[in-house]
C-alpha cells in the first residue's frame, strides 16, 4: 500500500485551512498522513483560535500552529503585535521555518501570488513568506536556531482558475469584493473532494464567527442552497510552484 505524503498548510487566517485546502486535508489525515495547519495571524489567545482548533480536529490536521501577527484588516487579531503585512520579512520566514523543521512535511499547501480571490493582503504576504520558507527550511546555514535542515519535496499553492470560479463570481462581486482568478494553464492538480464534502462543511462551520458575518465566504456558504454550496466547494485546485527533488518524486497531491 503506497506510502500518502505528508502535509502542511500554510494559510492566512483562521478558516483559510478549511475553504481551500480542508477536502486534501481530510483526505490525507484519513489516509493516515501526518497533516497540520500553519496559520500567520491571529493569536493564541484570540476569539477565533477556539474555532481554529475545533476545525482542525474535524480535519484530522492537529492542534493550531499560529505565526500570532495582527491581521492587516482586524486590529484584534492580536493586539500589540505587528501586522502581517509590516513585519519583517526575514522574521517571518523564520517563523515559518522552525514550523516546517519541525513537522517535516513531504508537501506544503499555502495561496496562490494573486491573493485567493480577492487579494487579501494578507494571502499575498503569506503567499511571499511561504515561498521563501520553504526554500530557506532546506538550507542549514539559513535560520540555523530553527532546527536543523528540512526540505519538502513539494509546494503548491491553492488557487481558483477561471473557468472554475462559477457561482463564486456573482456571490463575492454581490458582497462588493473582487474575483481574481488564474488562467486555467495555471492549475497542475486538480482535486474532487466530494467525498470529503461534508467533513469540509463542518470544518468550515466550526467558524462559527466568520459564518455569523454576512460578507464572509462562510457566511455567503451558509445562506446558499446545500446543492449550490456542495458544487463549489467538491473541487479544490492547486498550482505546483516548485519542482521537488531530482530524482524520483514521490510527493503526489492528490492520493
Amino acid at each position: 500500500m503506497p506510502v500518502v505524503p505528508s502535509l502542511l498548510a500554510v494559510f492566512a487566517h483562521p478558516d483559510d485551512e478549511s475553504l481551500l485546502a480542508g477536502g486534501v486535508l481530510a483526505q490525507h489525515a484519513a489516509a493516515g498522513a501526518r497533516t497540520a495547519v500553519v496559520t500567520a495571524t491571529w493569536a493564541p489567545h484570540s476569539r477565533r483560535a477556539p474555532e481554529l482548533a475545533n476545525a482542525l480536529a474535524v480535519l484530522g490536521a492537529g492542534t493550531p500552529r499560529l505565526l500570532g501577527y495582527n491581521d492587516a484588516r482586524n486590529p484584534e487579531a492580536a493586539p500589540g503585535r505587528p501586522r502581517l503585512v509590516d513585519a519583517p520579512l526575514d522574521e517571518a520566514i523564520g517563523r515559518l521555518v522552525a514550523h516546517i523543521r519541525d513537522f517535516r512535511p513531504d508537501i506544503v499547501v499555502g495561496h496562490d501570488a494573486l491573493g485567493q480571490l480577492t487579494g487579501h493582503p494578507d494571502h499575498v504576504r503569506t503567499h511571499q513568506i511561504t515561498l521563501l520558507a520553504v526554500e530557506a527550511a532546506g538550507l542549514a546555514h539559513l535560520h540555523p536556531q530553527a532546527g536543523p535542515p528540512w526540505q519538502p519535496a513539494a509546494l503548491y499553492a491553492a488557487t481558483h482558475p477561471e473557468s472554475g470560479v462559477g457561482l463564486l463570481r456573482p456571490l463575492l462581486e454581490g458582497a462588493g469584493k473582487s474575483v481574481l482568478a488564474v488562467p486555467d494553464a495555471y492549475v497542475t492538480t486538480s482535486v474532487d473532494v466530494t467525498s470529503w464534502a461534508d467533513v469540509k462543511w463542518r470544518a468550515i462551520l466550526a467558524h462559527r464567527g466568520e459564518v455569523a458575518r454576512e460578507r464572509s465566504l462562510p457566511g455567503i456558504l451558509t445562506r446558499l442552497p446545500e446543492a449550490g454550496r456542495t458544487q463549489i466547494i467538491q473541487t479544490e485546485h492547486f498550482t505546483r510552484l516548485t519542482p521537488g527533488p531530482t530524482k524520483g518524486d514521490p510527493a503526489k497531491l492528490a492520493i
